[in-house]
């Protein structure tokens, strides 16, 4: 089971959300509005999107990595290397 099967709904609604916000700017470009408007829509889309990442890593901690390192041995040493990897990844967008 996923860590974030309890809370797979709110995530849903929040990447909903998410999509209209591309959308919105996809219709921003279609109709020629100003860049600056633009680029401030991105931002806050942007920001969203990590705001997700950074609930679903602490999902992922909070279930798959704690029930891996409570179980020891090399599965344990494995997740805890997904996880400072995906930390990595996000660190550097």
């Amino acid at each position: 089971m996923a860590g974030y099967t309890g809370t797979k709904q709110e995530h849903a609604m929040r990447l909903r959300r998410i999509e209209g916000q591309v959308r919105g700017l996809q219709r921003m470009v279609d109709e020629d509005k100003y860049c600056i408007d633009i680029l401030t829509q991105v931002s806050a889309a942007t920001s969203a999107l990590k705001s997700f990442s950074l609930s679903l890593l602490e999902e992922h901690l909070a279930h798959c990595v704690a029930e891996a390192t409570q179980k020891g041995g090399p599965e344990a040493e494995a997740k805890v290397k997904e996880a400072s990897d995906a930390i990595a990844r996000l660190v550097r967008s």
